[in-house]
This record gives C-alpha cells, sequence and structure tokens, in this order.
C-alpha cells in the first residue's frame, strides 16, 4: 500500500514534512507502520501550488529515499498547499506516468487502496471516459481512472456527489463480476483553494488516514510523521473529510443504493 501527506496553510519547506520529521514521509517509504507493505519503493510524486493557478508536477521512478533532486527540490521550495505520495504498486508497472499525484488543469488527485481484480473491471470501467476524458489517460493504474471518472461525473461542481457516483460505479462493476473482495480507497483530492480526503471500504477496514493541526495549517497523512503522534487523529471508516483553510470538517461517507 502508498503512503501519502497533504498539507495547507502558511507558506512552508516541503521538507519541513517530507523529509524532517522523525518519521517523515521519505522515511515511510522504507518502513511504514501503518500499511499492508513497509516498503513503497515504487516512484513518488509531489506536487505544490504558487502563484499560479496550476501546480507544479514532480514525479520519478527511483525510490523516494534515493532521489537526490527530490531532496534539493524539498529543501528550496516553499508552499502554501502541496501534496506526496510514495507508491507500492497493486500490480501496474513502475513509470512516471503511474506515480501519483495526478493532475489535471488546477486539479490534483491521489490514491492508496485499489479496486481489486482491476484487470477484470478495467474494460467496463474505461469505457464509461468520455472521448475528452479518455483520452487524458496516460498511464494505467486503477487511481488514475477513479480521477477521471470524479473529474467527468462533476468534482469541479459537486464533489461529494461525484465521489459517491463514482463509488457507487466501481461498487456496481465489482459485483457485476462476482469479485469478492472489497473495494478500499484512502485518497486525496485538491482543486488548489482546498483539500477533499476519503476513507472508504466496501467492508472492512479501509486504508489509515489521520489529520493534524499544525503552526498556521493542517496536515492530512494515510500515517503520522512523527513517531510520537501526539496531536493527530485518526479519521474513521467510510468519512469525507473537508479541509477549507485550517478548518477540518468531518462526515459520513455512505453510498445509496442503485440497481445495475
Amino acid at each position: 500500500m502508498c503512503r501519502w501527506l497533504a498539507y495547507q496553510g502558511k507558506p512552508c519547506f516541503l521538507d519541513d514534512m517530507l523529509l524532517r520529521p522523525n518519521h517523515s514521509l521519505v522515511l515511510q517509504s522504507m518502513e511504514a507502520t501503518k500499511a499492508v507493505t513497509a516498503v513503497n519503493a515504487d516512484g513518488f510524486g509531489a506536487a505544490w501550488y504558487g502563484e499560479k493557478g496550476t501546480p507544479a508536477l514532480y514525479r520519478e521512478v527511483l525510490p523516494a529515499w534515493s532521489d537526490a533532486n527530490l531532496r534539493s527540490i524539498a529543501e528550496h521550495t516553499k508552499s502554501h498547499r502541496f501534496m506526496a505520495h510514495v507508491r507500492a504498486s497493486t500490480g501496474t508497472n513502475t513509470s512516471r506516468e503511474n506515480c501519483h499525484p495526478f493532475n489535471v488543469e488546477n486539479w490534483l488527485f491521489m490514491h492508496n487502496g485499489q479496486i481489486p481484480e482491476f484487470e477484470a473491471v478495467r474494460f467496463a470501467l474505461e469505457r464509461q471516459l468520455d472521448e475528452k476524458y479518455y483520452l487524458r489517460r496516460t498511464g494505467t493504474t486503477d487511481s488514475e481512472l477513479i480521477f477521471l471518472l470524479l473529474l467527468q461525473h462533476g468534482l469541479e461542481h459537486e464533489p461529494c456527489s461525484a465521489l459517491k457516483h463514482v463509488f457507487t460505479d466501481i461498487e456496481l462493476a465489482i459485483r457485476a463480476k462476482g469479485i469478492q473482495d472489497p473495494f478500499k480507497a484512502s485518497l486525496c483530492i485538491s482543486n488548489g483553494l482546498q483539500f477533499w480526503g476519503v476513507r472508504y471500504a466496501s467492508f472492512g477496514p479501509p486504508p489509515t488516514m489521520f489529520v493534524k493541526k499544525v503552526d498556521g495549517g493542517v496536515v492530512l497523512a494515510s500515517e503520522p510523521y512523527e513517531m510520537e503522534r501526539q496531536g493527530w487523529q485518526a479519521i474513521p471508516s467510510q468519512s469525507l473529510v473537508e479541509l477549507v483553510g485550517e478548518s477540518v470538517e468531518i462526515k459520513q461517507f455512505i453510498l445509496e443504493e442503485r440497481a445495475a
């Protein structure tokens, strides 16, 4: 399973959270404690917003701990809103196109979890994409496909409705193939103004998610970046989190029943 982190608040250097803490995201790429797989070595990515409406994006296939460019960028880049992700592949190949975060215009998306037996449902889900979104697909992951489906179903206007619509479509596709394993997601989205996070599973425990208010900002992460974990709040299962400024709102995320 992957590890990720998102921050918004007063501008800070990326390395303040990605590199410096005693359980930083880069350290988690070597030894995560809240993931099924401890090592996340199938690439990484970071994205940050600056003075423009669209974010900067850096993705690489090297393990995060071995990339000197990441260290240099993180030490010299300051941002008021950024996200980063270290990847543990669930079957798709390791390439820049498959590394998170994914970006379309002002939107960013990253994900931990998986659509079970993805290859069995991939065709049914990909054919739901309109041409304009299908042509934006550059990789092969279920994560990128989820992002494009969200954009198609109104993410820009009604994020919660888009999430429920797409998650329901995924559940219906899984059910139609008789797949017994759960769909799991711990994801984060930004439009450059705020963050949304979802912690969800068809059944059983979803991948973890935590939130913490820090000096002048707030952090949403799949795992605390501090070993002490003081001040970190676990997000409950089946939850939608909205981060606006320094405020944190947690709502229930329950799908509506819909026939296939």
